[in-house]
């Protein structure tokens, strides 16, 4: 069995308290203008990569002639700044791990699950948070970003990395993910999927999931199901719960 992780809302709630931080705070030390609500950042999550939702917003929200004249090379100083600055948002313990996820690798680990991680993005930023959490790749064989692959997610590259590096078929899989588009990736590659919602993902279509909850949850804190294939008897996520979800036609 392999358990397969994105990063960004699934084991921690990077969009909101990390991602979109960094970003205004990379526009106001560029004496930019900008500012990303979150309602609007729930918008441009739409957009995979940070690079990609720069140029969105540019083209997408601001009059034409506020557009930058040297767009790429703004957008690439955007980044980098923006990744520094999520990452001392993660030294400073400003984006905790979601409820459950810790106890799940730990007990899928013990089980003798594989474990690997398939995300949008960057190889860098992923490894800023497994270092800080995670001990690094302690968890997981093979970690995948979207910086590896042709095209980033809803596209399925970044799935049948992980396939053909691990040398596993689909049937063996089950993808932790939180959002639409990391669904449509995960089904195109013939994965079966968890999702966690989180704030900006709640209201997404997530029919094709085998299962939808608020968390993977703890014994004492449990999770909430909004959608399920099969009864669910578990009040939190386990390696059992993963192993009967596997088992449904």
């Amino acid at each position: 069995m392999l358990f397969i992780f994105d990063v960004d809302g699934t084991l921690a709630d990077t969009e909101r308290h990390g991602h979109r931080v960094a970003f205004n705070q990379a526009f106001a030390d560029a004496g930019l203008d900008w500012h990303w609500s979150e309602s609007l950042y729930g918008k441009l999550l739409a957009i995979s990569g940070g690079k990609e939702r720069i140029r969105h917003y540019i083209t997408h929200y601001l009059p034409e002639s506020q557009h930058p004249s040297q767009g790429d090379q703004l957008i690439r100083q955007l980044h980098h700044a923006k990744s520094q600055y999520y990452r001392q948002l993660l030294e400073n313990g400003k984006i905790p791990l979601r409820s459950g996820v810790k106890r799940l690798l730990e007990e899928a680990k013990v089980s003798g699950i594989r474990l690997a991680v398939a995300t949008t993005s960057s190889l860098e930023n992923t490894m800023a948070l497994l270092n800080t959490y995670l001990q690094g790749d302690y968890y997981f064989e093979v970690i995948a970003t979207g910086d590896m692959v042709e095209n980033k997610k809803p596209y399925p590259d970044v799935y049948n990395y992980v396939l053909d590096k691990m040398k596993v078929t689909p049937e063996e899989c089950l993808v932790f993910e939180d959002s639409q588009q990391g669904l449509s990736a995960s089904m195109a590659a013939g994965l079966k999927t968890v999702i966690t919602v989180n704030r900006y993902t709640l209201n997404q279509n997530f029919s094709n999931a085998i299962l939808v909850i608020d968390q993977l949850g703890e014994p004492d804190q449990p999770f909430k199901v909004f959608h399920s294939k099969q009864v669910i008897q578990s009040s939190y996520f386990n390696v059992a719960l993963a192993q009967g979800l596997l088992e449904v036609n």
